[in-house]
This record gives structure tokens, sequence and C-alpha cells, in this order.
């Protein structure tokens, strides 16, 4: 049987890059993650695509999904839901993968509570200000939503404190490489390792 995969976790304050830099992990040819997609009741924004960049569902729905238990975590984040179905997670966990999830703070916080030897890695922009100029260069939310993100923005960065790790996206692919070395030094961790060497011991 082979060794259970590990839960990572990127997230960060809105317009931090988090797509952007996910998808850049996901396009190198050494990718072995699983990319866990996100559910949402947002609207879609122009190129993106139903179960690819995100499960797409009415309001209904989600709470639906929510009352039965199917969510690994939820949370609703300016007017919209957004969370991680459950099965699909733990399914590939337990084939030995590593699952990928790009989330909202909130919903880190649930998750550390479920699966608290995750990988939990906090992307930070360099700083405020170019966090918001990244904000109002998407050109999809209306001065008033940009001012919410930002409140919002600064009460996640306060947060950094529950996660493992802090990775600065101040170029893509740096952060991509930060973020890649986390990974491969997680796997040789002693409290990950240890007990299939305390297995090997028992059977000599």
């Amino acid at each position: 049987m082979s060794e259970r995969g590990l839960l990572i976790v990127l997230s960060g304050p809105s317009g931090v890059g988090k797509g952007t830099v996910r998808k850049a992990i996901f396009e190198r040819d050494d990718n072995e993650f699983e990319y866990s997609i996100s559910m949402t009741t947002r609207q879609k924004r122009e190129g993106e695509i139903d179960s690819v960049d995100y499960y797409f569902r009415t309001r209904e729905e989600f709470e639906a999904m929510i009352e039965s238990g199917e969510m690994l975590e939820y949370a609703e984040y300016v007017g919209n839901y957004y969370g991680t179905p459950l099965t699909y997670v733990n399914e590939t966990l337990d084939r030995g993968k590593d699952v990928f999830l790009e989330i909202e703070v909130q919903g880190a916080r649930q998750v550390k509570d479920k699966v608290p030897d995750g990988v939990f890695i906090f992307l930070t922009p360099p700083d405020l200000a170019e966090l918001k100029a990244r904000i109002v260069g998407r050109g999809t939310d209306t001065p008033e939503v940009i001012d919410e993100r930002m409140k919002v923005a600064r009460e996640e960065i306060e947060m950094m404190a529950l996660y493992d790790y802090a990775v600065v996206n101040d170029k893509v692919h740096l952060a991509v490489d930060r973020i890649k070395d986390i990974i491969v030094s997680e796997h040789y961790r002693v409290d990950r390792v240890i007990g299939k060497y305390i297995k090997m011991l028992k059977e000599i």
C-alpha cells in the first residue's frame, strides 16, 4: 500500500496571484501534484472554464453540499461561497498522491483543524501598494469591491501566523521555485517518514 500523500494548501489575500502561481506550478514538466479544483458561487470571469478553473455552482447547490457534509472546507467571501469538495481529496491522498489546494484564508483555517499535518503556505505580495495595483489591474471589480478586497486582505495578512511558510510573490517563477523547494523538504521530515522505519524494525 502506498504512503498517503501530502495535502498542500496555498492561500493568501485576494489579488496576490494565487491562481497565476498555481497554474505555473502545474505547467512545469516536473509537476507531480493533483490539483483539487475549488467550488464557487461567483460568476465566471472571461476565459474561465467550469470544472477546470472552478466548479461553478448556484448558491442553493453549494448550501446543499454543506448541509450533507460534502465539503472539506468552505467560506463566504465578498458575497460568494468558495470551498473544496471532500471526496476527491481523500481518494487522491489515499492513492499516495500529493493534493494541491488553492483556497481562501478562511477555508485554510478549517482545513488546518481537520488536517493538521498538511503543508500550509501563505503567498504574500511584495507590499500592499503592489497588491492594490494587481487587483485594480484585473479590471473585474468596482471601486467598492476593490476597497472591500483591500480591507479583507489586511485582515488576512494578519492571519499569516497560522501557516507553516510565507512565500513572497515578487516574480512568479521565483515563487514557484520556493514552493517546490518547501514541498520537497516536507517529504523528508522525520515525523512524516519515521512510521515506515519503525515498521521495518519490527519486521526484522
